[in-house]
């Protein structure tokens, strides 16, 4: 286990160097090039927060903080403000263990998001993960119009070794939800994850869509514990800040799975989408095999960023 988190953080630190070249070059010669803590110095440090996506709201959090930190330890010298600004960004994005109560309960986790994300993908990890648990899962292909979601998810469940519950291409999905539950509670399965649609484009529709598909859960699930996680794609930088916003306005998320950070410029994003919106990041996705979805570890993802050499 401790070598697939070594393997982890390696790719971690190997996905964010284009965001690290961004941010951390840049603060290394803020640190080594100013001789006082200044104006210049702190507009200096907001403009490279700021371009490395973290975004306006988390870079005037981040930078209050330290200022105040600097004030109160009498700092001088810049150089000593470069540990103070990473664990900073650490706090900023720290997540409550409470954050996987469904782990830890009968549950049902909605997964939403755009085409092209890596939703499906993610939602067969997440079971895998699980399913390593001890837990039993099913999964719901309540994605019913993109082309090929199905057979998509049906591969990944059988990677996964888990059951699937599915319908035809163009189905309501808010009828495959029905038949998933239907099938959980019969097989007494402890997690039922339902892959869903997510057509930001016509926001209307997926309003309705989730609003039946949530009926239906209280109506015929009301003892499982539920969880609406959305797929963002880590490339996408502000864009995905502005998904995450929009999906935010119709539906009750309760997390954010990240994915793509194997090859970004734009890693900073998970730190502006948790500051600006206050949902937490849960999982990040830095491959394609099963084991590269890992949760969200707010000390592990800085370190990359930073190139920190982790601490066993």
């Amino acid at each position: 286990m401790a070598e697939e988190k070594k393997g982890f953080f390696k790719r971690l630190v190997s996905g964010l160097t284009k965001t690290r070249d961004n941010i951390v070059a840049g603060f290394d010669s803020i640190f080594s090039g100013y001789s006082s803590i200044d104006d210049d110095f702190y507009e200096e440090l907001e403009e490279i927060l700021i371009m490395g996506d973290i975004g306006i709201n988390a870079t005037t959090s981040i930078l209050e903080h330290l200022k105040e930190q600097v004030a109160e330890q009498h700092i001088k010298e810049p150089s000593q403000c470069k540990q103070l600004l990473i664990d900073g960004i650490k706090n900023q994005m720290r997540v409550d263990s409470t954050e996987y109560e469904f782990e830890n309960r009968k549950s049902v986790i909605l997964v939403i998001g755009v085409n092209g994300v890596g939703k499906t993908t993610s939602v067969g990890k997440l079971a895998g993960k699980l399913k390593d648990q001890g837990k039993k899962v099913i999964l719901g292909a309540a994605d019913t119009f993109r082309a090929a979601a199905g057979e998509q998810l049906t591969q990944w469940a059988n990677r996964a070794g888990v059951e699937i519950i599915g319908g035809q291409d163009g189905a309501d999905p808010a009828s495959v939800v029905y038949d998933a539950v239907a099938a959980a509670k019969a097989r007494n399965a402890d997690v039922l994850i339902c892959d869903t649609a997510g057509r930001l484009h016509n926001k209307k529709n997926l309003m309705e869509e989730l609003r039946k598909i949530y009926r239906i859960l209280e109506r015929e699930y009301p003892e499982a514990y539920l969880e609406t996680l959305v797929v963002l794609d880590g490339t996408t930088g502000q864009n995905a800040l502005s998904q995450a916003r929009q999906f935010a306005e119709v539906a009750n998320v309760t997390g954010i799975i990240l994915t793509k950070l194997d090859g970004t410029a734009k890693g900073g994003i998970a730190v502006a989408i948790q500051s600006e919106l206050d949902i937490p990041v849960k999982y990040i996705g830095v491959g394609e095999s099963i084991d590269d979805l890992q949760k969200f570890d707010a000390d592990a993802f800085v370190n990359a960023l930073f190139d920190v050499e982790e601490r066993s």
